[in-house]
């Protein structure tokens, strides 16, 4: 699974490698991230049904179907596993029309090791960012302060050769020139899309063990993604 990511690029950055417009630091806050956690705020993007344009928006993550009696059930649906994705009723409907890419520049994972678990961070060697492919949803449950909730979930798969000892899933990380492809919601074939949720290859990522601060999700700072030594 992916639980727990970061995201601390600047918005200028993000701008100019997703095709996005500048930022809106006020609809759009993006203040650096070390241990982003489920039910928090999320950057997506994604591209309206018969638009061109890309647009930043920020999702609650933990995925509310439209047809839930409670925004509760999105604290089970932070993620969508590929396998099922386009069968599971959670998920099939957005997979079909309601794609988005969510922004990270790392993610973390854990490893039992004996009774304890170690977690590790996992990132680009030159902590660029990259994309998970992900899905989107409003939820209109009528609820005081929930009506048009935006929510969102991302896409797990099954880990690489140079991760699996660590953990068995890992998010989808889609390629640059996959996300328009990935974006195009107006598209009646789903099987190229399927063709995207594969493993990450092995040199995309490295790997690097850290502290169990990382364990609280109100520890947001730089040392949570500090390296151990070994």
């Amino acid at each position: 699974m992916c639980g727990r990511f970061t995201l601390r690029t600047p918005p200028q950055v993000i701008a100019q490698q997703f095709g996005l417009p500048p930022l809106n630091a006020v609809s759009t806050p993006l203040p650096p991230r070390y241990n982003i956690a489920p039910t928090q705020k999320i950057l997506a993007v994604r591209q309206p049904p018969g638009h061109k344009r890309r647009e930043a928006v920020m999702l609650r993550w933990g995925l509310v179907p439209a047809w839930a009696k409670e925004a509760s059930i999105g604290n089970r649906l932070i993620n969508a596993r590929a396998e099922t994705v386009d069968s599971k009723p959670s998920f099939r409907k957005a997979f079909r029309r309601r794609r988005c890419l969510i922004v990270s520049d790392g993610y973390y994972e854990w490893q039992k090791t004996g009774g304890a678990k170690q977690p590790y961070y996992f990132h680009r060697a030159d902590h660029q960012p990259f994309a998970f492919a992900g899905l989107w949803e409003t939820w209109s449950g009528g609820q005081e302060g929930e009506d048009g909730l935006e929510s969102g979930t991302i896409i797990t798969t099954a880990a690489n050769e140079r991760s699996r000892d660590i953990h068995d899933r890992m998010p989808v990380i889609l390629e640059p020139s996959c996300y328009e492809t990935w974006l195009d919601c107006d598209q009646e074939d789903l099987a190229p899309l399927q063709q995207l949720l594969r493993p990450a290859p092995n040199h995309w990522l490295v790997a690097d063990p850290v502290s169990t601060l990382v364990n609280k999700p109100t520890n947001d700072s730089p040392a949570c993604i500090e390296p151990m030594r070994t």
